[in-house]
């Protein structure tokens, strides 16, 4: 099964000459079966290449503009994938743009900091940005009707949704699959950072977050339980957020004295790497932490959702020092929708002290009955 990606339509309108796309995300969310299909489709000639190849960086880095040349020859459109492991990308693609104003160019990478890093100030003004998540439900609606949708919510819940978990026939695979995807994958990135030896930390830090979805992290207590400093952990954290394994979620506020904003919460981009890292892979109706998994997985889900649509929210929680909390507040244009996330269908009250001081919000329940309107 190929499913179409969100992204395909809009990466290929804005394949415009004088400007670079970058594709990031996690590995293995299929950002290089992507760019071949646009390749494939979009009707360019075209010259892929690999930035962890030694004679393709050695060239780039160079910034030589007559080898550049003769390098891209008369192509329309240049493919670098792993973008990220030539140094001082950004500067080349930079030189290679206001040389070859012609030219198309697509660039892939799995590692945002170094993306970012490399990237983003040379290319001001050239370059559109495209985030690619694992599958996302609304990529997933043309593929499969409502009933299979039901069916295969405990599986997702479970193994989550990266491409290569979906096609993979038994649960023995998926898990295998997992577990090896965040040893050698999602941590490659994090260890091969100057300065990030501990792969033992990194993982013992992981698995914290995991037991506390929907609660609000202390890094200072994280730090006493690891034997880490504050700013080791927040490093850490910082990192893991740029490598797509975390996701950052602060609290809302609008300066009433009862509410909490200095702590975050920290959710998976991916119900799957959440369960490896804790090496539980029970069903749902086996398991004590189902609301985590329900709530990691809408969060994610409506994310995607956001981003792929291009509509633009900020997302919180909201709690009091009294204990009255939503799991969810997206604002926008000053109007606050509220989203509190049950797994059982019921009916649930709005707190008191969110109704008296923000009585234009809305308020919703998200249960099994009704979140596909929400997430696809």
């Amino acid at each position: 099964m190929e499913i179409q990606r969100a992204l395909y339509d809009l990466l290929l309108n804005d394949l415009l000459p004088g400007k670079v796309n970058v594709l990031y995300g996690a590995r293995r969310v299929g950002k290089t079966f992507l760019l071949r299909k646009i390749c494939t489709n979009a009707g360019f000639t075209y010259l892929w290449l690999n930035g962890e190849e030694a004679e393709t960086a050695e060239i780039l880095r160079s910034r030589n503009t007559a080898t550049l040349k003769r390098l891209i020859g008369e192509v329309q459109l240049l493919v670098l994938d792993e973008a990220q492991a030539v140094p001082e990308i950004g500067k080349t693609l930079k030189l290679i743009v206001d040389e070859m104003p012609h030219l198309r160019i697509l660039a892939s990478g799995s590692s945002a900091f170094d993306l970012h890093n490399f990237l983003g100030e040379p290319l001001v003004g050239r370059a559109f940005w495209h985030e690619l998540f694992p599958i996302a439900q609304i990529e997933m609606k043309h593929h499969e009707n409502l009933i299979e949708t039901r069916q295969r919510l405990n599986e997702r819940l479970v193994y989550g949704a990266y491409p290569e978990v979906i096609t993979l026939g038994s649960y023995e695979q998926k898990e295998r699959y997992l577990r090896d995807l965040v040893q050698a994958y999602l941590l490659k990135d994090l260890l091969s950072f100057e300065g990030i030896r501990n792969a033992s930390k990194i993982m013992d830090l992981l698995r914290l977050i995991a037991f506390q979805i929907g609660a609000q992290v202390s890094v200072q207590e994280l730090g006493q339980q690891l034997g880490m400093s504050k700013n080791t952990v927040e490093k850490y954290l910082n990192l893991l957020e740029k490598v797509h394994v975390l996701r950052k979620i602060g609290g809302f506020s609008q300066n009433l004295r009862k509410e909490i904003t200095k702590s975050s919460r920290f959710y998976f981009w991916d119900n799957g790497i959440r369960n490896a890292i804790l090496n539980d892979f029970k069903m749902p109706e086996f398991r004590n932490d189902i609301g985590s998994l329900w709530e990691n997985y809408l969060l994610a889900e409506r994310a995607k959702k956001l981003k792929y649509g291009q509509i633009y929210k900020e997302t919180y929680f909201w709690r009091t020092y009294d204990q009255q909390e939503i799991d969810c507040i997206e604002v926008r244009n000053n109007q606050l929708e509220a989203f509190e996330f049950k797994w059982q269908t019921r009916a649930v009250k709005i707190p008191p002290a969110f109704a008296v001081n923000y009585p234009d919000a809305t308020f919703e329940v998200i249960h099994r009955e009704n979140y596909l309107d929400w997430i696809s």
